[in-house]
């Protein structure tokens, strides 16, 4: 069975982003919320964010609450800051890979990949 990971590398402060919260959503014919955690002090997750059997083909989007995280630095953002939540919409074809979705982040910046 395949699984979803995720992790939050701050590259304005060069450290990991830890316990920012991440939304899991599942994209059909709605959106449907799959599960919330927040990233630990490595900037990870504790566990996969998707396993077993709940992980189908499909599209998903992560949703990272980067805006909280930096005001909780002291970072002094715009009113609205300019990224506030970042939105990572991705497919997932094959349930038996492990897919892992890793986010730079910045105030003003962000950017991803498919990880191994």
């Amino acid at each position: 069975m395949g699984y979803l990971t995720t992790h939050v590398l701050d590259s304005a402060h060069g450290c990991p982003g830890n316990d920012i919260p991440v939304a899991l959503y599942r994209i059909g014919t709605e959106r449907e919320l799959i599960t919330t955690v927040n990233t630990n002090d490595d900037g990870r997750c504790d566990q996969p964010v998707l396993e077993g059997s709940d992980f189908t083909k499909g599209v998903y989007e992560l949703v990272f609450s980067v805006g909280a995280y930096y005001r909780k630095r002291g970072v002094e953002l715009p009113e609205p800051a300019f990224l506030d939540e970042v939105v990572l919409r991705f497919g997932v074809a094959d349930e038996g890979e492990h897919y892992h979705v890793p986010l730079l982040i910045s105030p003003y910046s962000y950017s991803t990949y498919r990880g191994s």
